[in-house]
């Protein structure tokens, strides 16, 4: 996934602002459940900066390179 819908980055930038977690789907290594701290640009890529639920370990997510995410109720 290159980009996101308008959609997308309307949940996306929701669910940094009340803490809700994000299902994101990757290739080769499935999907995982993090909770997203801001949505910024990494060079001329945009980057999820995200924390483990659990673990609380740093994690980044470049959007070029998920396959898709949704927002856990």
């Amino acid at each position: 996934m290159a980009t996101l819908t308008t959609a997308q980055y309307d949940a996306l930038e929701r669910a940094i602002v009340e803490g809700r977690r994000i299902d994101v789907r990757r290739p080769g290594s499935g999907a995982i459940v993090v909770l997203p701290t801001a949505l910024r640009l990494a060079g001329r890529r945009e980057l999820i900066e995200a924390r483990h639920p659990t673990t609380g370990d740093r994690m980044e997510l470049f959007v070029d390179e998920i396959l898709g995410f949704e927002v856990v109720r």
